[in-house]
């Protein structure tokens, strides 16, 4: 039996300790807040509740499997989950409205040539093939296994492209895929989404991320009843089940050892001695590299909308808005002086679950892909390489002004029940969770140079001191955090 100490209480901190313990190891979660979830936070306020994190969740297969190792029941049994169909209602630029199925790819070719076209869905179906290439060539090394010593074979991009001859070129970036094999804006505003949610800039972001569509619309979305913090209280519950010690505004200032983990300092000067040590943070926090990507990602941006009267029955769950310039999006992204977009891509989450308002009420929620913050004082020095241009989120009158826009823009038949609105910026997630520049951490991918690698879950140069979460491989979302815990555990071993 190890002595194993574990830093954060996020997802894949509880879960990494929920396995460790189930084998036998002694496990002790030290969390520098008062509560548990990391990203996967919610806001309370007036009988309203809202998810600050991820709201829905892909491959579920990834925590079913996490509840049956740890107490054999069913992942259905802890929560209530649910398919989201339709997937999504998109507004395209041109004003052009498309409601995409869940899990359907036939439904979705079926709604993308009714909405754009005869034969524009076969272009749409034919990159989900793509995708599934993509998914089967990467599936264990990327997702499955931890990331190899040598890890230059997922340097090379797998994604095959449409056309194969003697003089095709692969694509090699997602927007090179828009442009040669989807040659149409409506798909191409569809295929950037996916790169805008994590934070990724599609010209650059590689091929490889085609799997994220197909992943989604072969698989489905679901649905926690409760928000995804219900998720984060059911493995929390795990923990405690598998007697796991848990110890909340305890903060690890020093991970001990030189040639080998010893065991870690808290803030107070408590020393508790391990044999291992997992952490879920920042791996720069612990004065590490964190990948091959030096700079933290866009954060997000969130509007919480209490509503007066009941949600409107056949309200999609999710309608994505689309930018309707393109090109004025990226550049206030990702353009070296990031600034906000006045009319930006923005996600309207309107779930069909009574729990998360009074009686005769709804809560909304409006979530935006931003530049991160510019805060002094962040989690890290300057010296760690992390990019200090961003928005100063600290001015209230720049949130308050650019909330009230993005409402209007975005869902302005809801200003007439609004209640109140509450938004949030990456301040905020940067003051919960730790995450420099109040960044959300993006997928791993398979592409050139390996830019778009996360952090290996072993640390070569600290034996005894292993990764877990969002910026460790095989990277960020609910799934692949669970996933980065499963591969630690495993590669920590039984006693």
């Amino acid at each position: 039996m190890a002595r194993i100490v574990v830093i954060g209480a996020g997802m894949g901190g509880l879960a990494a300790a929920a396995r460790l313990a189930t084998v036998g190891h002694r496990v002790t979660v030290c969390e520098a807040g008062g509560s548990h979830g990391g990203m996967v936070g919610q806001y309370e306020r007036d009988g309203f509740r809202f998810d600050t994190g991820p709201t829905l969740l892909t491959l579920p297969a990834v925590y079913r499997d996490l509840m049956l190792k740890t107490g054999r029941t069913r992942l259905e049994d802890e929560v209530e989950l649910r398919p989201v169909d339709p997937g999504s209602l998109h507004l395209l630029p041109d004003g052009t409205r498309v409601e995409l199925a869940n899990a359907s790819r036939a439904r979705v070719i079926e709604a993308l040539d009714a909405a754009l076209g005869a034969g524009v869905g076969d272009r749409w179906g034919g990159l989900l093939e793509r995708g599934r290439g993509v998914w089967e060539a990467t599936r264990r090394p990327l997702l499955e296994e931890p990331l190899p010593d040598d890890p230059s074979a997922l340097h090379r991009d797998p994604y095959v492209p449409a056309r194969r001859g003697l003089f095709a070129r692969a694509p090699q970036t997602l927007a090179d895929v828009a442009a040669r094999e989807l040659r149409h804006p409506g798909l191409t505003a569809l295929l950037d989404e996916y790169a805008l949610r994590f934070g990724l800039d599609p010209r650059h972001a590689p091929a490889s991320l085609a799997s994220l569509p197909y992943m989604e619309q072969s698989f489905g979305v679901w649905y926690v009843t409760g928000g995804m913090r219900a998720l984060a209280d059911a493995v929390l519950r795990r923990c405690r089940q598998r007697r796991v010690e848990l110890r909340f505004d305890s903060r690890v200032e020093q991970v001990l050892g030189a040639d080998r983990v010893t065991g870690v300092r808290l803030a107070d000067g408590t020393r508790l001695e391990a044999d291992v040590v997992v952490a879920d943070t920042d791996p720069r926090v612990l004065g590490l590299p964190a990948a091959t990507r030096a700079e933290p990602l866009p954060g997000r941006f969130s509007v919480l909308l209490a509503l007066r009267g009941d949600r409107p029955a056949g309200t999609p769950h999710r309608t994505v808005v689309h930018a309707p310039d393109r090109q004025d999006e990226l550049d206030a992204l990702f353009g070296p002086v990031p600034r906000l977009c006045a009319r930006p891509t923005v996600q309207v989450l309107r779930p069909d679950d009574a729990t998360l308002a009074p009686p005769g009420h709804e809560a909304a929620l409006l979530t935006v892909t931003v530049p991160g913050t510019a805060l002094p004082g962040t989690a890290l020095p300057r010296t760690a390489g992390i990019r200090t241009a961003g928005i100063d989120w600290s001015d209230p009158a720049v949130t308050a002004a650019y909330a009230d826009a993005v409402l209007a823009y975005a869902a302005p038949e809801l200003r007439d029940r609004l209640l109140w609105r509450e938004p949030r910026t990456p301040a905020d997630t940067e003051r919960e969770t730790g995450a420099p520049g109040g960044s959300v951490p993006a997928p791993a991918l398979a592409g050139a140079k390996g830019d778009y690698l996360a952090a290996p879950n072993r640390v070569a140069a600290r034996p005894g001191l292993y990764l877990v979460g969002g910026t460790a491989h095989p990277g960020g979302g609910l799934a692949r955090v669970g996933m980065s815990a499963a591969l630690t555990a495993e590669l920590i071993g039984t006693p």
